[in-house]
Formats: C-alpha cells, sequence, structure tokens
C-alpha cells in the first residue's frame, strides 16, 4: 500500500492495480490449485523483475530470485548462460547480507556410525542420563521418566517421576545400587537442562569427583 498498488485475489486469480496510474493493472496470476502463477510476459512485470534492486547485477537479489542457491551455482549459472538475462557478476562478488532461512536450511550434520562404540573401557566409567515427558500418567501418577545407561554394557535404569526435581534423588538412589560392589561412577553425561543443574546436584558431583559431559539434544 505504501507504493500505491492495490492487490485483490479472487477465484480467477491474484490481480495487482496500480492506483497512482488510474488503477492501472501492471501485474496478474492465474490460480493453479493453491498457488497463483504469475503472467511474468506483462510489460510492466517484466520490467520490475530484471531491474528492481540496488542494480540490475547484485548478487544477493538474484540469489533471492532463483530460489536462494549459493555462490557457486550462481557463478555457473552465468558461465554456462543457463538463466535468461542474469548479469555478469565479478569474481569477487559477495552478498551483502547473511539470511537466516539459508542457514537453517542447509545445515546438515554428519551421520551416526551404523555400529555403536564404546568410549569407556569397563562399567560405570560413563553413565548416560536422560529425562522424558508422557501424555499418559503411570497407575501412580507419573508422567515424567529418568533413565541411566551405562556405556559399557548398555544396562539400563528406568525411575518414575511425577516432577522433574526427583532426578537428583533417582540418581542417589541409583548410585548407592550400583556402586556397592565398589567400583564407582566415573562420569555423567546428560543434556544441559534445568533438572541435572542444580546448585545441590553439581556440588554432589565435584564432591564424588564425577565429571560432567554433555550430550546434544535429539542426538544417539
Amino acid at each position: 500500500m505504501e507504493q500505491g498498488l492495490h492487490v485483490t485475489f479472487n477465484p480467477n486469480g491474484c490481480f495487482v492495480e496500480d492506483m497512482k496510474n488510474q488503477s492501472k493493472l501492471i501485474a496478474k496470476a492465474e490460480r493453479n490449485g493453491q498457488l497463483f502463477t504469475l503472467d511474468v510476459n506483462m510489460p510492466e512485470v517484466n520490467f520490475m523483475l530484471f531491474t528492481h534492486g540496488k542494480r540490475v547485477g547484485d548478487i544477493g537479489i538474484w540469489h533471492k530470485r532463483v530460489s536462494h542457491v549459493n555462490l557457486q551455482c550462481l557463478k555457473l549459472m552465468e558461465i554456462q548462460n543457463l538463466v535468461g538475462s542474469l548479469p555478469k557478476f565479478g569474481t569477487k562478488e559477495v552478498m551483502s547480507e547473511v539470511y537466516e532461512a539459508c542457514q537453517l536450511g542447509k545445515q546438515a550434520r554428519h551421520p551416526f556410525l551404523a555400529q555403536t562404540t564404546h568410549v569407556s573401557s569397563k562399567p560405570l566409567e560413563m553413565i548416560h542420563s536422560d529425562v522424558w515427558t508422557t501424555k499418559t500418567e503411570s497407575i501412580g501418577g507419573c508422567k515424567n521418566y529418568v533413565s541411566f545407561i551405562d556405556d559399557h554394557t548398555r544396562k539400563v535404569w528406568v525411575y518414575f517421576m511425577k516432577h522433574k526435581g526427583e532426578v537428583f534423588q533417582h540418581f542417589l538412589n541409583f548410585k548407592a545400587m550400583v556402586e556397592e560392589k565398589g567400583v564407582s561412577i566415573k562420569s555423567l553425561r546428560s543434556h544441559g537442562r534445568g533438572e541435572y543443574f542444580s546448585n545441590e546436584f553439581s556440588e554432589y558431583l565435584k564432591e564424588h569427583g564425577i565429571q560432567r559431559k554433555y550430550s546434544c539434544n535429539y542426538s544417539p
């Protein structure tokens, strides 16, 4: 509206009128299902597509026009003349800003190994722990659970909880049970959320020489 344009959507398509020029139709798009296909053959549309921006050769403008492809692909399109009217980019041309959507959409992580490996050489050297919540209560009225997994033996212990604040007490019970034979827990790996980071919990780990380690959320 700031540019004096009026946009109308109806069952036939989308229409853009220039209110400053006697409501002249300057763009239209045909409806195809839930999408609208812009008619780029209209002179006004063609003019706006290829001249709007800081300058015709602005690589950032073209980055957005061709679905946010990377700079290497843009320059390859230019060299091989794959896109009509694509300008010549300088060899040192860079984009003036980084787009958050590009960063999020193109992030990748290395695949996890098909065969798991142990990072410990004997039981209780490392304990993995996690907390999760379910929608359905247990018979005892619990919706939260905490697990302790020995990295070496892969043995799992699960404790039911009514509140996440019970994690520390369950860790004490777990530690007392597994250390009966004189072997002590060396390290505890968990995520970085609050139930593992109370002052009481942190001081206890320091006092008993248990190293704290961290794991990434939603990762094995």
